[in-house]
């Protein structure tokens, strides 16, 4: 599985579509949602997937069209439940020669939280769009849980993983080999928690990211009254004594979190910086309307010298749990894997 800084064929997106998911917020929703595609499509083309007649009429009347856009902007007609492509589409994987492949794995919405058997059809759609074969899994993975520093590290949290509604067969050993067999992942590391109230059980995207082979940013609360505060605390500590597959110590960067309490219908929101995504020749980062805003930006900044660090408004998309991380997938550069599998 390449890195996210590797360069990218495209985007993948999905268009939000449900007020009832997102408390009453959606048109609020909408125009962030609009701002990061305008953004990710001055850069390299998008592939919007948009659920139904209304979603793509209100999509094409907020984005520009072919002429005004850098890169293309092309939507395409799919039965969705929500947005977060990070989580129910494929993974791009690419092998020696740099022919590229999906694999696709189960999506179950974190556990059974929501309704996701259209969400969980994802892959085999951008498969068939793409002319690219797949590799089909039987075990639930989310694009969320996990990252890679494409020098065979891969960091996850127990807290999501581990937990009995996604795969009650596996332990730390089995995903290790599992993810070395589908990923080429050769050390898999772990953290124990991520952010309170994360409808996802603790993604690693939320706290926790790597910047460069070997470079993390890893998130931290400033508040001892926090109850993020320990669990950050405590995972800055294990990444300081963590190593890469050569026993070189990672370089690890804190990154604050907001310093506001936002509250949502559902109690506590888990708005993050460390949830930017990194395309070719930028970073968006969420912003909150937060003193620790600009902040973020500063530390961010100098670890991607070669990319232009945007900061957007993730306010009203934060109501839903997540943000740019988790509405985005990279589709690498290659030419697809032509083989038998």
């Amino acid at each position: 599985m390449p890195p996210e800084w590797a360069e990218h064929a495209a985007t993948w997106m999905s268009w939000p579509s449900d007020d009832d998911l997102w408390f009453g917020h959606l048109a609020g929703v909408r125009a962030e949602y609009a701002e990061l595609v305008r953004t990710i499509a001055r850069f390299e083309p998008v592939h919007l997937l948009v659920r139904d007649e209304e979603s793509g009429s209100t999509a094409r009347a907020a984005l520009p069209g072919s002429t005004a856009s850098p890169f293309p902007i092309t939507l395409h007609r799919v039965p969705l439940d929500d947005v977060w492509i990070r989580d129910n589409g494929p993974l791009f994987i690419r092998d020696a020669a740099g022919r590229v492949s999906l694999v696709n794995w189960r999506f179950n919405a974190w556990g059974g939280k929501f309704e996701w058997q259209n969400d969980d059809r994802v892959p085999e759609y951008v498969a068939e769009t793409l002319g690219l074969p797949h590799w089909d899994r039987p075990e639930v993975l989310e694009g969320g849980g996990l990252e890679v520093n494409g020098a065979g590290v891969g960091l996850t949290t127990r807290s999501c993983l581990l937990t009995p509604t996604r795969n009650p067969g596996l332990d730390e050993e089995g995903y290790a080999e599992l993810l070395r067999k589908t990923l080429g992942i050769q050390k898999l590391l772990w953290l124990d928690g991520g952010l309170e109230n994360d409808h996802t059980d603790g993604h690693i995207d939320t706290i926790t990211r790597f910047v460069d082979g070997r470079t993390l940013v890893t998130s931290v609360a400033q508040d001892e009254a926090d109850a993020n505060f320990s669990v950050m605390a405590k995972n800055l500590a294990e990444l300081r004594g963590m190593a890469d597959v050569h026993g070189q110590p990672f370089r690890t960067v804190e990154l604050p979190l907001p310093a506001n309490r936002l509250e949502g219908a559902e109690g506590r929101l888990p708005p993050t910086y460390a949830n930017f995504y990194i395309g070719n020749g930028f970073v968006a980062v969420p912003l909150y309307g937060d003193p620790n805003d600009e902040r973020a930006l500063e530390v961010l900044r100098p670890l991607f010298p070669d990319r232009e660090v945007i900061g957007l408004m993730s306010r009203a998309i934060i109501e839903g749990g997540g943000s740019f991380h988790c509405m985005t997938q990279q589709q690498p550069a290659g030419e697809g894997w032509r083989g038998e599998g």
